[in-house]
C-alpha cells in the first residue's frame, strides 16, 4: 500500500528534476556565450533601464528637497500645459520639419554615394575618395559649427566673398530663419555621408558577381545591373537603415541646433530638444521637461512599430 502511494510521488520528483535540468542544460552547455554577452546586458540594464524609474517625475510636481519618491503626484498636468503652450505648433513643426528634412535629403546621399564608389575601378582614386568623404565624421560638432560660422560670415565668408563677386549682396545665413533648415541638413549630410556608405559598400560587397557577369552577357549596361541587381541586393539594409531613421526622426539631438541657434533664427530652430534644454537646465522646470522629452519619445517608438509593422507587411523584411 505504501508503495503504491510513494511511488508516483517520485516519479513526480523525478520528472520535475529532468525538466529543471532540460530548461538549463542550453544555458549551462553555452556558458562562454552568455558570459560573453553579460557586460552588455550588465550595461543597458545599469544605464537603460534602471535610470527610467526618474520617468515618474513627468507625473510629478517635483520638488527637490523631497526627492522624487517624496514629490506628491499630479497626473498629466505637465502635459497639459505643453500641449496648451503658445510653443507647442512651433516646436512639433520645427522638430517634425527639420526630421524630415533631414531624412528625405540625408537618407539617400550615402547609398548613392556607395553605389557610385562600387562602380570606380581604379583602387587608388576610390581610396582618396573614401578619405576625403570619411574625414568629416571626424571632426565635432562644435568644429563643423565653427567652420560654418567662419565660411558664411557676412563680411569675411569665402560664400558671401562669391556672392559678392557675381554682384550679389551678403547674406547673413545664419541670422535668416529661412536659411537654418538647409544649413543644418546640408552639413549634416556632408559630415555623415560618408561614414554611412560604409555598411551599403558592406552589403554591396556580398553581391554575387555572377549575377553581374549573366547580365554583361545578355548586354546589360552598367546603370542597368546597379538598377536591376545592386539596389535589389542591398534593399533589405536600406529598409532596415530606414526603419532606423524612421524612429528618430523627433530624435534630433540638440547640441548641433544650440549651437546654431541664435535669437534671429529661433522662429525655426526652436525645437523639442532645445527647448527641454532650456526648461529643464536653465529654468530648472524637470518635471515639466521630462514630462515633454517623455511625449517625444512615445512619438518616436509610435513611428518606428508603425513603420516596422508596414515594411514587415509589404516587404516582410522588419526590424523584429
Amino acid at each position: 500500500m505504501a508503495n503504491t502511494t510513494v511511488q508516483p510521488a517520485m516519479n513526480a520528483v523525478h520528472e520535475k528534476k529532468r525538466r529543471r535540468r532540460q530548461k538549463w542544460n542550453p544555458i549551462l552547455r553555452n556558458w562562454q556565450l552568455y558570459l560573453l554577452i553579460s557586460p552588455v546586458v550588465a550595461y543597458y540594464i545599469v544605464f537603460q533601464y534602471l535610470p527610467m524609474y526618474g520617468i515618474q517625475i513627468a507625473f510629478k510636481d517635483f520638488i527637490a528637497t523631497k526627492g522624487i519618491w517624496g514629490s506628491p503626484w499630479i497626473g498629466v498636468e505637465h502635459f497639459e500645459r505643453f500641449f496648451h503652450s503658445y510653443y507647442f505648433w512651433r516646436l512639433i513643426k520645427n522638430t517634425l520639419g527639420l526630421g524630415l528634412y533631414s531624412l528625405a535629403v540625408g537618407f539617400p546621399v550615402p547609398i548613392i554615394l556607395a553605389l557610385l564608389m562600387n562602380e570606380v575601378r581604379a583602387e587608388k582614386f576610390k581610396k582618396f575618395v573614401q578619405t576625403i568623404t570619411y574625414a568629416p565624421h571626424f571632426l565635432s560638432t562644435v568644429v563643423v559649427v565653427g567652420m560654418m560660422m567662419m565660411f558664411l560670415s557676412p563680411r569675411y565668408g569665402i560664400i558671401n566673398h562669391f556672392i559678392g563677386m557675381f554682384g550679389g549682396n551678403p547674406i547673413n545665413f545664419l541670422s535668416e530663419p529661412s536659411w537654418f533648415k538647409t544649413l543644418f541638413v546640408m552639413s549634416d549630410v556632408w559630415q555623415t555621408m560618408g561614414w554611412s556608405s560604409i555598411i551599403y559598400l558592406a552589403a554591396l560587397a556580398g553581391v554575387d558577381s555572377q549575377l553581374h557577369e549573366a547580365a554583361r552577357v545578355d548586354g546589360a549596361t552598367r546603370l542597368q545591373r546597379i538598377w536591376h541587381i545592386n539596389i535589389p541586393s542591398i534593399m533589405p539594409t536600406i529598409i532596415i537603415l530606414f526603419i532606423l531613421n524612421i524612429g528618430s526622426i523627433m530624435g534630433i539631438g540638440f547640441e548641433k541646433v544650440l549651437l546654431m541657434q541664435n535669437t534671429l533664427n529661433l522662429e525655426t530652430s526652436d525645437i523639442i530638444s532645445t527647448y527641454v534644454y532650456r526648461s529643464g537646465i536653465q529654468d530648472a522646470e524637470y518635471s515639466f521637461s521630462a514630462a515633454i522629452g517623455l511625449f517625444n519619445s512615445i512619438i518616436n517608438f509610435i513611428l518606428l512599430v508603425t513603420v516596422n509593422q508596414i515594411s514587415k507587411r509589404m516587404s516582410e523584411t522588419s526590424l523584429w
